[in-house]
């Protein structure tokens, strides 16, 4: 499944426009901002498709009866672009796991890359919701490699994949990879450079939040 909230006008038009403004770029708090606000919208959304059990409260009048989450989902981020997009996650699954990984490019001679994981850290995975943020979904293959190093350690009831903005060409690499994965982004752009960075995007959304690397 693919949600793509581009072809539906709301508040996030606000934040994904800010997110690209390169003007208001340069106020990095602003950026992150932005990212948790889209953060907050995307984990309500996907609320909607998880499973709930009736309760009873109990009030200072009374009984009331309401639904709630019957298993908390796995929050994963990849590191470092990830971690605004995942804290605004966390703020409305207040009461999830969250799991780290750390992946990057490996930039060739030639100018083609690999993609390098260093570093995972989790929780207990087996039979839980899985959502994994990351803000840009360029060529999907940091994505696919990620998720499938979390599949080879346990079987999920739910996978979500949550990105700001993804080319298209990293949208269809992730259905034709991971079939059974929902997909919910903010905005799909046709463009990828030679070097893999989506036209017109954003830019690099880790520096942006963070300071440029060296």
């Amino acid at each position: 499944m693919l949600t793509n909230f581009q072809n539906t006008n709301s508040v996030m038009n606000q934040f994904v426009a800010e997110l690209r403004d390169i003007e208001i770029q340069k106020d990095r708090n602003r950026f992150r901002l932005n990212l948790e606000r889209i953060g907050e919208i995307m984990a309500y959304e996907i609320s909607k498709k998880l499973k709930y059990d009736p309760i009873e409260i109990t009030t200072p009048l009374g009984i009331s009866s309401t639904a709630l989450v019957n298993d908390q989902p796995v929050l994963a981020t990849i590191l470092r672009a990830g971690l605004p997009l995942h804290q605004g996650m966390m703020r409305v699954f207040d009461k999830a796991d969250a799991a780290y990984i750390s992946a990057f490019r490996k930039t060739k001679k030639d100018n083609s890359f690999v993609i390098e994981m260093e570093y995972v850290a989790v929780p207990e995975l087996e039979g839980r919701v899985l959502i994994v943020a990351d803000p840009m979904l360029a060529t999907g293959s940091s994505m696919v490699l990620c998720i499938n190093e979390l599949m080879s350690r346990a079987t999920f009831s739910q996978i979500h994949i949550v990105s700001v903005i993804a080319s298209t060409v990293g949208v269809q690499f992730v259905q034709r990879n991971l079939p059974k994965a929902n997909i919910w982004v903010a905005a799909i752009d046709d463009e990828l450079t030679t070097k893999s960075y989506i036209v017109p995007g954003l830019g690099d959304a880790g520096d942006l939040a963070y300071g440029e690397k060296c």
